[in-house]
């Protein structure tokens, strides 16, 4: 029978590795774009945790995790200090510490499951590999509604691994990366496979994965598309007049000269005072949609039946608001407190900056624009899976991205936010206009590239005859069920490692 491997690190390495893996993961993410760097920095977790036992391997993983989210969401303390940073990423890194004990728990498992080489080199990779989506998907869907940042497919949007996520989703190509270290790790370990063959196996591996063909992006027609970066004091700190965002959205707006277009395209929060109980603004968004020729999809904050919701109107002259989304997936902590009068007695003075919180909006997220059908993200919209299944659900035939970056000012949060709306763009098979009221605005083709852009915190904007998705990608149709086949992959495996094992408690030597 094969025993357990044992643990190749001694503990306080294990931990030194482990606090290094953090900078090198984040390095793979924007602003740097490192990518090939997320690999090593998987490896070096999955080396730091393997062949530990649950305890050590938690304390590990917490290490790796805190190091890892202390970089990577740096642009958290910019304005509110280093409470929420320190906070937010300590509870990443309990999530990271119990997927690490997991993962070493299959280290110690499966091989006595299943004593064989193709054991450990088959079914170990495949189960490391879904434990560690396990733990991705668990941490971006609770505690309220989740924190998805960081899942380490979201640092591939300009690697040869990006095309991926039209076949198997963010957490599908999550699922691949982790999978591939793993299968390199294993066959590092796998004494009985020679160096020859463990090179072939791995560059075989990594063959396989990046020739698969990009799936196919057709498109029929386009949509003329003006999308307006004003950049306006829209920052929640900022000292400025109500309507100074307005006004800013407006100036650069009339810059646009003697352009037809179908749709012009504000981003979040840009139209304030809201324009359904405010008459100025309306009036504005009037004299503007007559002049262009064109309904506006503008962001603002409407007030409805007691509560607040962030919400994109789809506007046009005369007729005012014709339909409206509004923000699903609020940011808890930065647009509403849940369990605010639990929370303020540790940060009364954090908690009360909050002034008011946002309701989770409950419907669709399709406009239809003179018969073209855009899919509608408000920000942190861009990283829940499920919403993006919906709007191609919906018909979406283009996504119209909406967000407001100012309070982050010139950190990596702009970047990174944008690497995830390119990564749908591809994942959906649709162009995407992302637009900001202070950058990084681009729009994004089918394929992930670049067709316009605006350098970020100037004003600017882009007219662009953008192409009109026809195809349904397999991941689109069902990208929550992925994520559920690979996590629960992990989960069985571990489950059946531990029910298969042919003693429980071999002596194997103690192990830190």
């Amino acid at each position: 029978m094969t025993a357990s491997p044992r643990a190749p690190l001694p503990l306080w390495l294990a931990l030194l590795i482990a606090a290094a893996a953090g900078p090198v993961l984040d390095a793979g993410f924007p602003d740097r774009d490192w990518w090939p760097l997320t690999f090593l920095g998987i490896g070096m977790v999955l080396i730091a945790v393997r062949g530990r036992r649950a305890g050590s391997a938690f304390l590990v993983a917490l290490v790796a995790g805190e190091s890892f989210y202390l970089f990577h969401v740096a642009w958290t303390s910019l304005y509110l200090g280093p409470e929420p940073w320190v906070a937010l990423s300590t509870l990443e890194a309990l999530f990271y510490g119990l997927g690490g004990m997991l993962i070493a728990l299959a280290y110690r498992w499966v091989p006595r499951a299943w004593p064989t080489t193709l054991g450990r080199v088959g079914l170990m990779p495949v189960i490391v590999a879904g434990l560690w989506v396990l733990r991705e998907w668990i941490s971006g869907n609770w505690p309220y509604g989740g924190f998805s940042w960081g899942r380490v497919a979201e640092s591939q949007s300009q690697s040869p691994f990006a095309p991926l996520v039209a076949w198997i989703g963010i957490s599908g190509l999550s699922f691949v990366m982790v999978w591939l270290v793993a299968l390199i790790v294993e066959l590092c370990f796998a004494v009985d496979l020679t160096r020859f063959w463990l090179v072939s196996i791995a560059v075989a591996a990594i063959a396989v994965v990046l020739v698969v063909p990009a799936w196919p992006t057709p498109t029929d027609g386009t949509i003329r598309v003006a999308a307006v970066q004003g950049n306006g004091p829209a920052g929640y700190f900022d000292n400025a007049a109500p309507d100074a965002v307005l006004n800013s959205q407006i100036a650069e707006t009339l810059k646009i000269q003697d352009e037809k277009v179908d749709a012009v395209v504000w981003p979040e929060g840009a139209a304030q005072p809201d324009p359904t109980r405010d008459d100025d603004t309306a009036a504005i968004l009037n004299a503007l949609s007559r002049k262009m020729g064109a309904p506006f999809v503008v962001g603002t904050i409407t007030y409805r039946h007691g509560e607040y919701f962030n919400t994109s109107l789809l506007w046009k002259d005369g007729k005012g608001a014709v339909d409206y989304y509004d923000k699903a997936h609020p940011v808890p902590f930065g647009e509403y407190v849940p369990d605010r009068s639990f929370w303020r007695q540790f940060a009364p003075s954090l908690i009360d900056l909050i002034g008011r919180d946002y309701t989770p909006g409950t419907r669709d997220n399709v406009f239809d624009i003179n018969g073209v059908r855009a899919g509608i993200s408000i920000c942190f919209d861009i990283v829940d899976d499920q919403l993006l299944t919906d709007m191609m659900n919906g018909g979406a035939q283009v996504i119209f991205a909406q967000t407001n970056n100012a309070d982050f000012g010139q950190t990596d949060e702009n970047e990174q936010q944008l690497a995830i709306a390119r990564l749908r763009a591809i994942e959906a098979g649709r162009s995407l206009v992302n637009i900001s009221t202070v950058g990084s605005s681009q729009i994004i083709d089918p394929a992930g590239r670049t067709i316009s852009s605006i350098p970020p915190f100037k004003p600017g904007h882009m007219v662009v005859d953008v192409p009109l998705g026809t195809t349904t990608t397999p991941a689109s149709l069902d990208s929550r069920g992925i994520e559920v086949l690979v996590s629960g992959l992990g989960l069985f495996g571990l489950i059946i490692a531990f029910g298969a094992r042919k003693n429980p408690f071999p002596t194997v030597g103690r192990q830190v």
